[in-house]
């Protein structure tokens, strides 16, 4: 027989074999009983059963299916310890170069449709660590080896270097499954399941992932330690780098824990949320609520008129409000938890020591076991010609430019439509300014779904703010004593004089002049950490803005408990950041808060979902308040009432979306909130109507049917 036919029929037996596996689950029985029966066989035909179940072999991993495990038990039982690691070895490593050129050249577009997202993490990894990567993705399978061979293909990797660190990789996993194969095949009896060695081997098969996962997290270590000096002792058990919300938290834990901790500053106590943020934005949002209020009392049945006031007042009132909490993050405070707190500029030396430039001029060299970086975000600014020299604002600077004006600028011009841009444009207008705001997207508040960004937009428009989407800034400039700023919109070009501007297109983590460039800690859009918030030194974590993926005050605070406990108890205890349940909001009028996803993400996700709305003009608090206008929307799993997300358009939107937030945290649906009481008349009762709404939209009408047939005969 030619040896192109016998090849071919070797891959179509190999095929046929496969398909009838892949058909038929295995398992430990069945496997048992197919190696018994093809034992003798084998025995007589040595070379051609090596050589069937090498092609066999080849040919499942080449193909993907899913019987590499059992495969590699048959090969031990088959042949024996060694010979069975030499034919799973070769064939194992063959087949996944088979499928990683596959991938490559045949299936790119099916594979980056299929694993997209996972093929972006794998080109990551290889550009961080290059082959090194592959082999600890081989010890370690955190990707499937199916997928990783398919993601490799689309890498830039050579195929010779996949198959070699394939092969060396995948050798130490093999053997101790080509050995416990060799024990199922010395069976003879159901007895010998319990043979010390059987139990042995196969304990092993438990153990060898673990034993791995730790040995790499070893050399690992090493790798990147290798060039640093430990010291012989620390100063302190944890340095704590920024005192925003994310230090705060930080230092507080590792203070209740009775670490000895230090917590650094450059800048002020409480960071930016507390003193050009959260606070004093929210008390200028408040003070131009009632002004709003005031202007249109009549929906009250009161007298309107417009309200009087000093704008020095308004920003002072501001100043009040930061004073009366700072003290919550104050330096006394910290101190008296047995938190040392040094102000001054922080660089990180090597791995364990920062050094510390003092106001004074002096520096400290300090050692701790653990640091974290929570260095926070400051806004950014765009690349645009004649921004200098026009002069800006930001949601930093803001507020010590107002704080000794007699009025409110007369035209502010607020470049950015996102959550900042939108709360300060609605609050500025309510005070009495002509605002323009420009978005160079089609919407106000992008993130959201369409029906929400009309409604902000809306509201903004109600109070007077000229909203311009689809504007891009070209540019700034001043002449004829007037400042100004160019845009580029669907109608032409268009000038925007102003008074202000304020640039509010976003925020960017503090990541220069910390010593990371220096340590080789990998920055892009923020610092770069695994699932519990440890750098490439894993004694070095950072949370908040700078370790993103969210900018919010809350999801700082709650990293922050991730990132101390991973700091002073690793490898001991620690934990994977949780960011299943992530509220936000933004607190223009009505608010806009938002868990899980929208219509949006789910559509551009391929997640199947439901919708279910509820108009706060049916809600009876709602209504003798004459806050009517807003909307909460549920999506939930088709037909069934596990909740997706939620979001809510209304008066204290940031407040009621708490009882979603607990609802999906905890696996609860809209069959609890509905069997939940809620106080009557409350905003609450919301949520509850838009389950209730749910639940009416999911009734049995056979069911109705016989229910009304069921009263009919006991009327008589």
């Amino acid at each position: 027989m030619r040896k192109p036919v016998l090849l071919a029929l070797i891959v179509l037996v190999a095929a046929v074999a496969l398909f009838t596996l892949s058909r038929h689950p295995v398992d430990l029985e069945v496997l048992r009983s197919k190696t018994a029966d093809l034992s003798g066989w084998a025995a007589q035909h040595r070379g051609l059963t090596a050589a069937l179940f090498f092609v066999t072999y080849v040919v499942a991993t080449a193909l993907s299916l899913p019987v590499a495990v059992w495969l590699t038990l048959g090969g031990g039982a088959l042949f024996g310890f060694w010979l069975g690691l030499a034919l799973v070895s070769f064939a194992s490593s063959i087949g996944a170069t088979l499928a990683f050129l596959a991938a490559r050249y045949l299936l790119r577009d099916w594979v980056r449709a299929r694993l997209g997202p996972r093929a972006q993490a794998v080109e990551a990894g290889l550009a961080r660590d290059g082959a090194y990567y592959l082999f600890s993705l081989r010890m370690i399978p955190a990707v499937p080896f199916f997928a990783l061979n398919l993601l490799m293909g689309l890498t830039g990797m050579r195929a010779a270097t996949f198959y070699l660190v394939s092969q060396v990789g995948m050798l130490a996993g093999t053997a101790v499954y080509v050995n416990a194969g060799t024990r199922l095949g010395e069976l003879t009896d159901v007895s010998g399941l319990a043979s010390p060695a059987l139990l042995l081997s196969f304990a092993l098969l438990g153990l060898f992932p673990w034993a791995i996962r730790m040995l790499m997290r070893i050399v690992n270590r090493r790798r990147v330690y290798a060039r640093w000096k430990r010291p012989g002792r620390y100063d302190r058990n944890l340095i704590v780098i920024g005192a925003g919300a994310a230090g705060l938290v930080s230092a507080y834990i590792g203070a209740t824990v009775k670490a000895k901790v230090t917590l650094i500053e450059g800048a002020k106590m409480g960071g930016d949320c507390l003193n050009t943020g959260c606070v004093p934005s929210k008390a200028l949002i408040r003070s131009a609520k009632i002004a709003h209020q005031m202007r249109h009392a009549d929906r009250w049945g009161l007298r309107p008129q417009e309200p009087e006031y000093s704008f020095m007042n308004v920003m002072a009132r501001v100043e009040r409000v930061v004073a009366d909490i700072a003290p919550h993050d104050s330096v006394a405070r910290y101190e008296g938890l047995g938190v040392e707190v040094l102000q001054g500029h922080a660089t990180l030396i090597d791995p364990w020591t920062v050094e510390v430039a003092l106001p004074s001029g002096e520096t400290r060299r300090l050692t701790a076991r653990a640091i974290i970086l929570a260095t926070g975000a400051a806004p950014a600014v765009p690349d645009l010609p004649g921004l200098e020299e026009v002069g800006y604002l930001t949601s930093d600077t803001l507020w010590e430019a107002m704080r000794d004006r007699d009025a409110v600028p007369r035209r502010i011009a607020v470049l950015g439509g996102g959550p900042i841009g939108t709360e300060l444009s609605q609050a500025f207008a309510r005070l009495g300014a002509d605002v323009t705001q420009i978005e160079q997207g089609p919407r106000l508040l992008p993130r959201e779904d369409d029906d929400v960004s009309a409604a902000a937009r809306a509201a903004l428009e109600a109070d007077g703010v000229k909203v311009l989407t689809d504007h891009r800034a070209n540019g700034c400039g001043q002449s004829g004593g007037e400042r100004w700023i160019d845009l580029a919109g669907p109608e032409g070009t268009r000038r925007i004089a102003f008074d202000a501007l304020l640039v509010a297109v976003g925020r960017a983590p503090r990541l220069t002049g910390y010593g990371l460039e220096s340590l080789g800690i990998r920055t892009d859009r923020v610092v770069e950490t695994n699932a519990y918030l440890e750098t490439l030194y894993p004694n070095i974590l950072a949370a908040g803005d700078v370790a993103g993926p969210y900018q919010f005050t809350h999801v700082a605070s709650h990293q922050a408990w991730f990132a101390a406990v991973n700091a002073l108890f690793a490898p001991i205890w620690r934990f994977k950041a949780d960011y299943r349940v992530i509220p936000a909001a933004t607190f223009i009028s009505p608010e806009v808060a938002r868990v899980g996803l929208n219509e949006r993400e789910a559509r551009a996700k391929g997640i199947a979902f439901e919708v279910t709305r509820y108009d706060l003009d049916d809600l009876d608090r709602a209504i003798a308040d004459g806050t009517t206008a807003g909307f909460v929307k549920v999506l939930t799993v088709p037909g069934k009432d596990r909740i997706l997300g939620v979001t809510i358009v209304g008066e204290h939107a940031g407040d009621l979306i708490a009882e979603f937030v607990l609802a999906m945290k905890h696996g609860l649906g809209l069959n609890r909130v509905l069997g939940t009481i809620h106080i009557y008349p409350t905003l609450a009762e919301a949520n509850k109507y838009a389950a209730g709404a749910w639940r009416r939209a999911h009734v049995n009408p056979r069911l109705l049917g016989l229910l009304e047939r069921f009263h009919a005969w006991r009327r008589g």
